[in-house]
């Protein structure tokens, strides 16, 4: 049997893998989550319920049906915090990482793999590559882990701080958003209470960013160190995760300054770390320092927006991507000014990334519009808001919630699953691997150039 599936594996595309993996690791994460031992009352959670919680684990979203602190065992948190790193990581780095550690030769079908998995364009020092993203998570996450300590062993005391760092840690710079603060602050409440913590907020924040940002572009900032010799995709991508951050938290500082139950009884200072926060984690990590039901409908807006753009390619996070996102407006200058190419920073952006870019859009356009109607259908408690800030969380693997996924009815459910695992998996790469079989087609005939009106 163990021949057969290893031969069926070897004929599969590396899309069909890459789905097959994250369902597999899902599937496994599932059963063990599923287990009395995973619950603090030793009783099964269901297995939808276990379902649901390891997809959004693996799928490093942080929607959650049940509290994670008040819930779920040490056993069940040691479980999920595994399933995050996996799902950060991508199951093919950890892979490699268990080959390297063996000393197992990595051969060219594991290559093609992890070139998929990380999102590169040749194989060219692939495993070195990996190599470099394993050794500059642990030591993102390490740091991460002793700033955020400064502030949870004096509170929380040696072993239970020093858990606390770690799991928080490792959540942020997967961009998961899961969080044990249930027994602290209450169910449900993310890091809210730490509203005013400098340390605490700003080091999360530093760390959605970083995980945010992909492992390529971390790699090139410190070999190049000087921002003239970037690639054009580290350019490219920090160029618009700066934008993207500065408009956020100008526009919900904005909305939200003079409404006293988010941030207008705040001091300005905390104001405006509330709203950087606010802005930084709705690209795709899912903390939040203010309680999310109380926003306006136009700041519940922005954020969709956020969260539909997300992260970075090759990074931790979900979403379209800032590249995708730069590429289409990039296009739409290039047509307003008449220009024949795409360009910036002296290059020309190629055709192919151009179509790609269009139809990552459409496709996830279409996936949040008609997500939000079935959400919508299916939920009559849920209102068309909430249906599509859920949905669009869900897709971007982000994990905020005003909707409140607990009170999801099992079909809901499901839906958000089938959300979380496209989003992470990405909508192009499952059409790929089963309606196309991942093989690019060559055209040997074409056919002749015909006229439409557009606009």
């Amino acid at each position: 049997m163990v021949k057969r599936l290893a031969s069926y594996g070897s004929g599969m595309q590396p899309t069909q893998v890459m789905v097959i993996g994250f369902a597999s690791v899902i599937f496994i994460g599932a059963l063990l989550l599923n287990l009395p031992i995973s619950s603090k009352e030793g009783e099964s959670i269901g297995f939808l319920n276990a379902l649901f919680t390891a997809t959004s684990a693996v799928c490093v979203t942080g929607l959650i049906v049940v509290d994670t602190a008040s819930y779920w065992s040490i056993f069940g948190q040691v479980v999920i915090i595994m399933l995050i790193q996996v799902g950060g990581l991508g199951f093919m780095t950890v892979t490699t990482m268990f080959a390297l550690i063996t000393g197992k030769k990595i051969n060219l079908k594991e290559r093609l793999l992890i070139q998929e998995s990380l999102n590169q364009m040749d194989l060219s020092g692939i495993v070195r590559l990996a190599r470099y993203v394993l050794m500059m998570t642990f030591a993102i996450e390490g740091t991460g882990a002793f700033l955020l300590s400064l502030v949870f062993i004096p509170q929380f005391g040696l072993a239970r701080g020093i858990w606390y760092s770690i799991f928080h840690s490792i959540s942020a710079f997967c961009n998961a958003g899961f969080d044990l603060m249930g027994t602290v602050s209450g169910p449900f409440t993310s890091i809210t209470s730490y509203y005013n913590n400098p340390i605490i907020v700003i080091t999360i924040a530093m760390l959605i960013v970083l995980g945010g940002l992909g492992f390529p572009v971390i790699l090139n900032i410190i070999r190049e160190k000087r921002y003239s010799k970037f690639s054009l995709h580290t350019k490219v991508v920090i160029f618009t995760t700066i934008t993207l951050i500065f408009i956020g938290t100008i526009l919900i500082f904005a909305v939200e300054y003079a409404r006293p139950e988010t941030i207008g009884n705040l001091s300005m200072k905390d104001k405006i770390l509330a709203a950087f926060f606010q802005s930084v984690t709705a690209r795709t990590a899912g903390f939040s320092t203010v309680d999310l039901t109380k926003l306006r409908e136009s700041t519940i807006f922005i954020m969709i927006i956020l969260m539909f753009i997300g992260a970075s390619p090759a990074s931790t996070g979900g979403g379209i991507k800032t590249t995708t996102l730069a590429t289409l407006m990039l296009s739409v200058k290039s047509v307003i000014l008449g220009k024949t190419d795409i360009e910036i920073y002296g290059r020309r952006i190629g055709e192919s990334t151009v179509r790609k870019s269009m139809g990552i859009f459409v496709v996830a356009i279409s996936v949040v519009v008609l997500g939000t109607l079935m959400i919508s259908i299916t939920q009559p408690h849920f209102t068309l808001t909430a249906s599509a800030f859920e949905v669009a969380s869900a897709f971007a693997t982000v994990g905020l919630s005003i909707g409140g996924s607990p009170t999801l009815t099992p079909i809901g459910k499901l839906l958000i699953i089938m959300f979380m695992f496209m989003g992470r998996v990405g909508s192009l790469t499952i059409f790929m691997a089963f309606m196309s079989g991942g093989n690019k087609k060559i055209q040997p005939i074409r056919y002749p150039e015909g006229r439409l009106m557009v606009g």
